[in-house]
Formats: structure tokens, C-alpha cells, sequence
């Protein structure tokens, strides 16, 4: 019996992936990752590393990819809540600058399945927020690139908190848009 629900997202490649949660009054149990039910679902993807990350309220980080070393990834929320996005840059792809959203937190308990060839981000809605991902490949600091967040032409919605500074790393402030890439 799958433990964990997969479920294809609009854009071709990305999956929303929600446990099986298993509680009592003495708190709960759910397993965050299973070989055989992401197999079963027709993901065969092999993690490499895990990484963890921190951000406070209105850190927006991405968008990011890789194109020499492109990482498939697997996203979820420890503590807090973010609004996680991915968009299409896979080259002759229908979906080609199209973005998928999900809100990932402590409470829904899911993860986003973003593979390799989508540019990935988040913005921070909670007053911290501890973000895990598994990667297919491992990170090489000379495969760093990116597109602007707020590009007009892929247009997301982000749910940006009124009053709340968006704040972005320097390299974010100054990716190119989707026009300008190579």
C-alpha cells in the first residue's frame, strides 16, 4: 500500500507528492520519502544529497538553475511556509515559461517535485521558514544561473505580503529575464 500520494502537476515533469500522515495523541509518523511508491508513480529519480536552508519573512530566493550539472529536486517545508514556484525552461518544451505555484508548510506536509531543466524558487510567508530539498546531482558553484523573479513575460504570481520588504540576494536582483537567455 503507497504511503505517499503523487500527483501530476499541470506542467508536464512536475508532481505535487503529499505523505501519508499517522497520528495519535501522541504525535505522528509519516514517511517523507519512499523509493518503491515514487517507482510505483512512474519517478525514478536517484537523490544525491540533501540540502536545508533558513529564510525569514519576505526572502525571496530564485529563480535557479543548472545547465551543465541540471539537478531534478525534491522540495518540502520543515518549519514555517513558503510559496514554491518552477518554470518551464526546457527547450522546445510546449510549456516553455510557464510557471506551477504550490504553497508548501509545516501544516500540508507536502513537496514539489521540480526536475531537472525548470528554473526553481520561493518566497518566504511565515516569520521563518526551514526549507529541505533532495538533488540528482551534486551542486557545482560554476553551474549557477538564474532568471528574474518578477520577469513580466513569465509572469508569476507571487503572494508578496503587503508592508513587508521582498528581499533578494544581490545575484537575484540582477538575473536576466527569459528574453535574454542564452
Amino acid at each position: 500500500m503507497s504511503k505517499i500520494k503523487v500527483t501530476p502537476c499541470d506542467i508536464e515533469g512536475l508532481f505535487v507528492i503529499e505523505p501519508t500522515v499517522f497520528g495519535d495523541d501522541r504525535g505522528w509518523f509519516m514517511e517523507t520519502y519512499n523509493q518503491n511508491d515514487m517507482t510505483e508513480a512512474g519517478l525514478d529519480m536517484v537523490f544525491v544529497q540533501d540540502n536545508q536552508s533558513m529564510s525569514r519573512r519576505g526572502v525571496l530566493r530564485g529563480l535557479h538553475y543548472q545547465k551543465a550539472f541540471p539537478q531534478g529536486k525534491l522540495v518540502r517545508v520543515v518549519v514555517g511556509e513558503v510559496f514554491d514556484v518552477a518554470v518551464d525552461l526546457r527547450e522546445g518544451s510546449a510549456t516553455y515559461g510557464k510557471w506551477h505555484g504550490e504553497i508548501l508548510s509545516t501544516e500540508n506536509k507536502k513537496q514539489f517535485y521540480v526536475p531537472e531543466g525548470f528554473a526553481h524558487g520561493f518566497y518566504v510567508l511565515s516569520e521563518t521558514a526551514e526549507f529541505c530539498y533532495k538533488v540528482t546531482d551534486f551542486y557545482h558553484s560554476n553551474d549557477e544561473w538564474g532568471v528574474r523573479w518578477n520577469d513580466p513575460d513569465i509572469g508569476i504570481d507571487w503572494p508578496l505580503i503587503d508592508g513587508v520588504p521582498t528581499l533578494l540576494s544581490e545575484k537575484d536582483k540582477v538575473q536576466p529575464f527569459l528574453k535574454e537567455l542564452e
